[in-house]
């Protein structure tokens, strides 16, 4: 209904041609069926038309006895004569106030248009689709397990960073200055790139996983401690050094330890992986889990999540794989673990439920177990690592798990956020619309016009550094599209499944192209008429 009433308003104020200046005078192309109502009312024609502070277009004007015509009989038009076509060509409109006029109406319309209720509607546990998933089709799941099956903290983030940075300091001997760089909670976003060469040209480094924001922030400390100490410094070795110090975190088994002695600080949600295995496996799903983290960690946390017969709900489980080449290399053999994690040397000839496997590559994978294409739905976190290979040279389906969407949902949900990408969307529409207007004061409005659209504020609502790891000011991030390439489905977390049937199917929204009118009214907007006189081109059709 909002949708239908802005269009409706939109056709009624903001694309009409109602600039009256006096009865038989048009201050635009063509007649206006305004000028037999204005004598018809007796009004003393152009006197009381002067421009409202918001509402009115009209032009002001003083009266001309010229300007009196007849009464146009049931709002006839009537074509104007010769000599006040010519009176009309020189009437000198003020641009500038009219410009702001319309911009005034405009936001009036975005402020008492957007109905109660419009705000809160989506929901945090929802799943979307960049393409359609049919549920019932799929028989196999598969799990990645860090920020996948297991949820962490921010404390974890913390604990990376003063790691690294201590390790930075003391092995590689950076200036000591730098210990006094604390973290910062939600300083860097994921999908973030860093320029290594920024004298010679640039050579960018994405960061896509959860785990590159301590890394993200290490690299901005140093940065900053060397620029305001005024020290020159190489960022290619800068960011290798940072990287390695993030990596001897990993190496050196120091989050494995952090976590399995505290797994309650830790671990988040664990009840909630144990009511999705426990549901998929109830209703006869195979599941297997490839994760490239050690097999006693896994163990640990698994037992914690979900109970010391874990293992009996995958038919499969890989550790320390090696991806993304495991899904790329067929160069590495399965081995098998036994209980206690100690190697096996006896050739993996099938892969059986009940035992751990480490290393190994996707080819055998999918010649020991045959499965294969759409019947297969695997769900990991890192665009690249876990889903990619998948996607493109596989054909599996797979399922992105973004953390960052449960903040991002509460932001979007709020009515602040509502109105000002509303008029956002308006004001585009405006500039878009109003560019026709060339002289000197209507450029000032114009100015100020994208001025505004640059600093709009829905960016500070999201990180107030980076914005929204979804949309980089007016269009999609580069994560965005990468998530939108690589993955079917998209969701906070994987106990989003509990809000689904097992023959669920999900379908993408259909979006309008560039070219394409937004003819269906969930996307119906202000800002969405791309076609600046969609009235006056109605002839072409």
């Amino acid at each position: 209904m909002f949708s239908h009433v802005l269009w409706q308003t939109s056709k009624s104020t903001s694309l009409r041609k109602v600039y009256v200046a006096s009865c038989g005078s048009v201050a635009s192309t063509g007649p206006t069926t305004q000028i037999g109502k204005c004598c018809e009312d007796e009004q003393n024609c152009g006197s009381d038309l002067g421009i409202q502070p918001v509402r009115s277009t009209a032009i002001p004007t003083s009266p001309s006895p010229a300007n009196h015509r007849h009464v146009a009989s049931n709002n006839q038009r009537v074509s104007p004569t010769l000599s006040e076509r010519a009176f009309t060509t020189g009437l000198q409109i003020d641009s500038k106030t009219y410009l702001w006029s319309r911009y005034n109406e405009m936001k009036r319309l975005v402020h008492d248009l957007i109905p109660p209720g419009v705000c809160n509607l989506l929901n945090p546990s929802t799943i979307y689709a960049n393409n359609e998933v049919d549920l019932d089709e799929v028989d196999i799941y598969g799990f990645d397990y860090d920020y996948t099956l297991a949820l962490y903290s921010n404390t974890l983030d913390t604990m990376i960073y003063n790691t690294a940075r201590d390790f930075l300091v003391k092995h590689y001997k950076y200036p000591e200055g730098i210990s006094k760089y604390d973290y910062i909670p939600n300083f860097a976003a994921r999908g973030l790139h860093y320029d290594i060469q920024k004298v010679s040209g640039p050579m960018m480094k994405q960061f896509m996983d959860v785990f590159s924001i301590p890394e993200m922030t290490l690299l901005a400390a140093a940065n900053d401690y060397f620029n305001s100490n005024d020290i020159e410094y190489d960022p290619g070795h800068l960011y290798k050094d940072v990287s390695d110090a993030i990596g001897m975190v990993h190496i050196k088994g120091y989050m494995y330890k952090w976590i399995m002695q505290d797994l309650e600080k830790y671990i988040l949600r664990g009840d909630e992986t144990y009511a999705v295995l426990h549901r998929l496996a109830s209703h006869g799903k195979k599941l297997f889990l490839i994760t490239n983290s050690p097999f006693s960690f896994v163990d640990k946390g698994m037992k914690y999540m979900v109970g010391k017969d874990w293992r009996d709900f995958f038919d499969v489980v890989i550790v320390q794989a090696d991806k993304p080449h495991f899904f790329n290399n067929c160069g590495k053999p399965f081995r098998r673990l036994d209980g206690n994690g100690d190697l096996q040397w006896d050739k993996i000839k099938s892969l059986d439920k009940g035992q751990i496997y480490k290393q190994g590559n996707l080819f055998d994978f999918l010649r020991l177990t045959g499965w294969r294409g759409s019947k297969v739905l695997y769900f990991g976190d890192h665009l690249y690592s876990d889903l990619a290979d998948l996607m493109l040279r596989h054909g599996w389906r797979t399922g992105a798990i973004v953390p960052e969407l449960e903040v991002e949902t509460r932001v979007v949900n709020t009515e602040q956020y509502a109105q000002s990408l509303t008029w956002l969307q308006a004001l585009t529409g405006l500039l878009e619309r109003m560019q026709v207007h060339r002289d000197p004061k209507s450029k000032e409005v114009l100015q100020d016009w994208l001025k505004e659209r640059e600093e709009a504020v829905t960016k500070n609502l999201f990180n107030p550094h980076f914005g929204s790891i979804f949309r980089t000011c007016h269009n999609p991030t580069f994560f965005s599209r990468r998530l939108c390439r690589f993955s079917d489905l998209y969701m906070a977390s994987i106990s989003c499944l509990l809000n689904y049937d097992l023959s669920y199917t999900f379908y993408p929204r259909r979006t309008p192209l560039q070219h394409e009118a937004p003819l269906w009214m969930d996307q119906l907007c202000t800002g969405c008429m791309k076609t600046p006189f969609l009235e006056e081109m109605a002839h072409i059709r």
